[in-house]
């Protein structure tokens, strides 16, 4: 069985094209889950049944995992059996109709106007990390993007010119994304002339560094954030997701139509973008009760 996993994670790392962070999630979930039908002596994929599955779901359960840790389990398995099958090493796949939980959909943390710039205002401009900082936090609101997206970009992704960025999302899909001037301006004035005091060398391609001169991290970034959130005391869990939950609601409250803004942030299903149309419904909502005299 361990076999097929390290197989099943070439193949969705080789013909599939799946981010590195979705791998190890993958890989993660099933290794427990291999562990699982080990201790139960099944060593065999065609020896794995429905009813097995559903026992390993509900030891999760017992274990008292998230309803949404037991759907993404549910999906894990599930691919896993649909290679197998395609390899033909099962017939059917046992985890095809089981059935997932149902998720409580909680609306993401959203930061007013006032918020993004009590948090982008943080960084201490005269120091090169400080300008690096600045740069990424204006990026990632301008821009909308992921911060393993962030990570990843290059130098030569950054086209100041026509106003665009140009980065890989989920699954090596390639967008083009728009960028407002006063990001392109903190962008330019850090490759200018405080980038070169991070790298220290000229053929690193990466447009964010840390202090050794290497492509920053998305847990170098995590720290980041977390620095400046706390000197800005802004109540909450702040991620770097918060910044594209604000992006896409800000521009949906300020009359950006749905399908843009899911072009923008690369979602394959507009399904996935509306969540932030109930964002803005309930504020509408809120300035209602507040303003109308007989609310």
């Amino acid at each position: 069985m361990d076999i097929w996993l390290d197989n099943f994670s070439h193949y969705l790392s080789v013909e599939k094209g799946l981010a590195q962070n979705t791998l190890e999630s993958y890989r993660r979930d099933l290794t427990k889950f291999l562990s699982f039908l080990k201790k139960n002596k099944v060593d065999e994929p065609a020896d794995i049944s429905r009813d097995l599955i559903n026992r390993y779901l509900n030891s999760l359960k017992q274990e008292g995992r998230a309803p949404s840790t037991i759907s993404r389990n549910i999906a894990s398995i599930r691919s896993f059996f649909n290679f197998l099958v395609l390899e033909g090493i099962v017939e059917e796949n046992p985890a095809r109709d089981l059935e997932t939980p149902k998720l409580e959909k909680k609306l993401p943390r959203v930061l007013t106007a006032k918020e993004v710039d009590k948090l982008l205002g943080q960084p201490k401009l005269g120091e090169p990390n400080g300008l690096r900082d600045k740069a990424m936090l204006e990026l990632l609101y301008a821009s909308g993007i992921r911060v393993s997206e962030l990570v990843t970009l290059n130098v030569s992704d950054f086209n100041p010119e026509v106003g665009f960025l140009r980065c890989k999302g989920k699954g090596m899909k390639e967008r083009i994304v728009p960028i407002g001037s006063v990001a392109i301006n903190y962008v330019q004035e850090y490759i200018q002339n405080h980038r070169y005091k991070l790298t220290k060398k000229t053929d690193e391609k990466a447009l964010f560094v840390n202090h050794h001169g290497r492509r920053l991290t998305r847990q170098g970034f995590w720290k980041i954030l977390k620095k400046y959130v706390q000197k800005s005391k802004i109540s909450g869990d702040i991620t770097p997701h918060t910044l594209r939950h604000s992006f896409a609601t800000h521009l949906l409250e300020n009359g950006a139509d749905l399908c843009s803004v899911q072009e923008m942030l690369g979602h394959s299903d507009i399904s996935t973008t509306q969540i932030y149309t109930q964002i803005t419904r309930r504020k509408i909502r809120e300035v209602y009760d507040k303003t109308h005299p007989r609310a």
